[in-house]
């Protein structure tokens, strides 16, 4: 067995995605799946319906009706949304259930990761004029493989940490204290979890340094997303902010004017997000 493998074998015996989450998962994967279907599933538990409800209804959504029930939600947003939404309340539960480290913060991480997924939802919707749900997910779930280290062996996981500057990647520290990285151990829990495989590949990769994987892939829209994110404050770890790949450089020189304008709005988006990830 790997040594990721073993991470989330410890890991899953301590905490995991309620039973909700992973059927919305399995769902979303089947292409014969309804929207009856997805609402029978967030009914098997009414706090998670009253949550999600909650967020329909924020500014976040903007929704010129108030919705009152699942049906409608599905409705107004899609099974993608409200899967997002599902997994975006869990991932909270799990990132600030724990006493924080001076070395590493989890409410910090979750920050980060709030800061990543929204921003690389505006990415992809607005200069690559895709959906962002997947860039969403992919953005709240890209650094969960983290906590999974820091919950399993927090003193080589805190020593990593501590190892970990700009000449020394975290990903580099992480192999060198505890064997593996959050990249592989996110990998191996989506694919667990029966994410899109997209998103799958993203988590593992959004730390190359080089490859031909084009900007508007997800791996790239995470790598630029954190980028932008990390020059506005919003990092995993204090003063460490994330370098772009040559190519990904070169794809926001030439889109400046475009970047430009989305930096500007990010603090809006986020402000507005607020009842998703901060409440």
């Amino acid at each position: 067995m790997s040594k990721a493998k073993k991470f989330i074998r410890k890991f899953k015996d301590v905490k995991t995605l309620p039973h909700v989450v992973t059927s919305l998962s399995g769902l979303i994967a089947d292409e014969d799946s309804t929207m009856k279907d997805f609402e029978e599933v967030i009914k098997m538990d009414p706090t998670l319906v009253v949550r999600l409800l909650r967020l329909v209804n924020s500014p976040f959504y903007g929704l010129s009706q108030r919705v009152d029930s699942i049906s409608r939600a599905v409705a107004y947003l899609g099974m993608k949304n409200l899967h997002n939404m599902a997994v975006t309340d869990a991932l909270k539960n799990i990132f600030q259930e724990k006493v924080q480290s001076p070395i590493f913060s989890r409410e910090k991480l979750w920050l980060h990761c709030a800061a990543v997924s929204i921003c690389a939802k505006m990415i992809a919707e607005r200069i690559f004029e895709i959906n962002g749900d997947d860039a969403y997910l992919c953005g709240i779930l890209h650094d969960f493989g983290l906590i999974v280290e820091s919950q399993v062996e927090p003193e080589k996981f805190y020593a990593a940490c501590e190892a970990c500057d700009e000449d020394h990647l975290i990903v580099q520290m992480e192999q060198e204290y505890l064997g593996t990285d959050h990249c592989e151990i996110g990998y191996l829990m989506t694919v667990d979890w029966k994410m899109p495989e997209a998103i799958q590949v993203a988590i593992r990769d959004h730390h190359l340094t080089s490859g031909d994987y084009p900007p508007e892939s997800l791996t790239g829209i995470i790598q630029i997303a954190e980028y932008i994110t990390g020059q506005l404050g919003h990092t995993a770890f204090e003063g460490i902010v994330a370098t772009l790949p040559d190519h990904l450089v070169a794809h926001m020189q030439e889109n400046m004017d475009e970047y430009k304008v989305l930096i500007e709005d990010l603090p809006e988006e986020m402000s507005n997000a607020q009842d998703l990830y901060g409440g």
